[in-house]
């Protein structure tokens, strides 16, 4: 049961950086917005807290897809574009929450704008956001594995993803 504590944090804790990441981005967005009020137009106020949410969630299935595609295997042994494509995709998988949901019953779609017309402005910018939140998260993993392997009295590791310690 430890195991799956230890991996449930993880993924909190990379849904969270995710969310801090994404939310930095959209202060930048209501930065430009208040120096340039026309240059965006007629954009909400909210982008911090518009994007966090979705960054949170990306976050939590980026740290499931890798614990899938990259067991065992150390930091150094992954490839920047491949880790950038898992992000990719965690961050993409994202905006069809709400075709999900259509496609279950749980919503339904009224007005002038159908399904994709709302989702699809929604996933490029996704999809790019979760492919650089996932390069810089291994960016700084690869950085504090080193720190760590490196550190006079350190204790030995193998510095992988996800250890098998039996629970």
């Amino acid at each position: 049961m430890k195991k799956w504590r230890r991996l449930a944090r993880a993924a909190v804790g990379m849904g969270l950086t995710w969310a801090a990441g994404w939310a930095m981005v959209g202060f930048a967005i209501e930065f430009v917005h208040n120096v340039w009020p026309n240059s965006l137009g007629g954009m909400v106020d909210i982008w911090p807290a518009a994007l966090a949410g979705p960054a949170f969630v990306s976050g939590v299935l980026f740290s499931g897809l890798l614990g899938i595609a990259a067991r065992r295997r150390r930091f150094a042994e992954l490839s920047l574009p491949g880790f950038a494509a898992l992000g990719s995709a965690a961050g993409a998988l994202v905006p069809l929450a709400p075709a999900i949901m259509v496609a279950v019953g749980l919503a339904s779609i009224h007005g002038p704008y159908t399904l994709w017309q709302v989702i699809g402005p929604m996933m490029a910018p996704c999809a790019l956001l979760g492919a650089v939140s996932a390069a810089g998260s291994l960016v700084l993993a690869r950085r504090a594995e080193r720190l760590e392997l490196g550190a006079p009295g350190a204790a030995s590791t193998e510095g992988k993803l996800v250890e098998a310690d039996g629970d």
